[in-house]
């Protein structure tokens, strides 16, 4: 079963625990729009090569298309298809006022210059722009794109519209119109949800062994802030495999040893002398008490669902876990804090960007990260609500929560 076809099924299990209204479920299951682009460059060689893009644009009931363009090889339509429409239920999980969006282009941006990736996404910018802007869609950094990438975007956009509107894009360096808290806002988000579920079970975070699976920028924010709440990260990994250190790690230490050496399994002897490397396979079968999801899709499923040891997982990637893996997970009584709820402090920071570029004032991180705190609590407040209403899993009560508010917008703009 393909992503997208998954995220549909999720819809139909969560709209008949509700009882949504069959025309909305049908309208939310199929996007708005979908574009597919081709991206000529000339590469450093001086030879032209084309590369394949997509913007998918899902639904926009709450307001303008919101969500990231990765680069990577294993992009493909179905997943840029499922992948907006999380973005849709994200934005209305939080109470935003966007819809869902999503790009990426097929390629290993490793294998390209800076040259080439500048005018790679100048000419993807150029492809989409009657797409995008301010107040019709605004991508952002996802998988492998970056401020950087976004500053590009920003400026080819400025070009072809001939005047500066660099608020097409967010997650922007902050010396053009980025906002402070925006690095770490997916991990500062999901810990913010974590705080409240721990307070709840009454989980002291000392006594909280955390594993780790993707250290990029999701996962080695959680895991420095979470370290320094006190929990103890005795795993992490990035794309090339992981360490295990049942002593723990320190995450400063790991941070600057993986950009020194550019993968964590070269820094396990550096770190501690008692650090084993792991594959990531193994890293997800570790006995943990949080299994912290940040790398991508379907890292968890019916192969694997059985063997993981961990009471909880936090999913701060997109679609970790794939439908045979949740169920079994769910038999298995373990918590899952779903990806809609879990990583939408990034997508809320980014709808804060938005706010500060429209307005021109900018906020300070304690602004945002006070702002950014009262918005995942109040969601999670309602996702536990439903949680309880319907006795459903939470990721059924964060899908229950996004549809809700969507089909009241649906039946009053008189879309069904």
């Amino acid at each position: 079963m393909n992503f997208f076809q998954n995220t549909l099924n999720l819809i139909e299990k969560s709209a008949k625990i509700m009882d949504l209204d069959p025309e909305v479920r049908e309208v939310l299951s199929t996007p708005n729009r979908i574009v597919e682009v081709s991206v000529p460059i000339k590469m450093d060689n001086g030879k032209t090569k084309v590369f394949r893009g997509f913007r998918v644009q899902h639904c926009d009931l709450p307001g303008p298309y919101k969500g990231g363009i990765r680069f990577h090889p294993q992009v493909d339509l179905e997943e840029v298809k499922a992948l907006a429409t999380l973005m849709t239920l994200k934005c209305a999980v939080v109470g935003l006022p966007l819809g869902g969006g999503k790009g990426g282009i097929i390629l290993d941006p490793k294998n390209l210059s800076k040259g080439e990736l500048e005018r790679l996404t100048r000419k993807y910018t150029e492809r989409i722009a009657p797409l995008i802007g301010p107040d019709k869609d605004v991508p952002a950094p996802d998988v492998n794109t970056d401020s950087q990438i976004m500053a590009w975007l920003a400026d080819e956009y400025s070009k072809l519209q001939g005047r500066n509107t660099l608020g097409v894009v967010t997650g922007k360096p902050l010396a053009v119109g980025g906002s402070l808290g925006r690095d770490t806002a997916t991990a500062q988000g999901g810990t913010y949800v974590l705080q409240e579920i721990i307070a709840q079970k009454k989980i002291r975070p000392e006594d909280t062994k955390v594993v780790v699976q993707g250290f990029g920028n999701a996962g080695a924010n959680a895991a420095a802030i979470l370290s320094e709440m006190g929990f103890k990260i005795i795993a992490i990994s990035d794309s090339k495999g992981g360490i295990h250190c049942e002593t723990g790690i320190d995450i400063g230490k790991a941070m600057q040893c993986k950009m020194s050496k550019g993968s964590l399994q070269e820094c396990s002897q550096t770190l501690n002398a008692t650090c084993k490397k792991v594959s990531n396979e193994e890293l997800l079968e570790l006995p943990c008490d949080l299994l912290i999801l940040s790398a991508m899709e379907n890292q968890v499923t019916e192969k694997n669902a059985n063997n993981v040891k961990a009471k909880m997982i936090l999913e701060l990637a997109n679609g970790p876990i794939n439908k045979g893996g949740d169920d079994i997970l769910d038999k298995r009584g373990i918590t899952v804090v779903p990806d809609i709820l879990a990583n939408a402090g990034g997508v809320t920071v980014s709808y804060f960007e938005q706010v500060q570029n429209q307005t021109n004032y900018y906020w300070t991180r304690e602004e945002v990260q006070a702002r950014l705190k009262i918005i995942m609590v109040d969601a999670w407040k309602r996702v536990k609500e439903a949680n309880e209403k319907y006795k459903c899993s939470l990721r059924m009560a964060a899908f229950i929560t996004a549809l809700h508010r969507l089909e009241e917008m649906a039946k009053l703009r008189g879309v069904v």
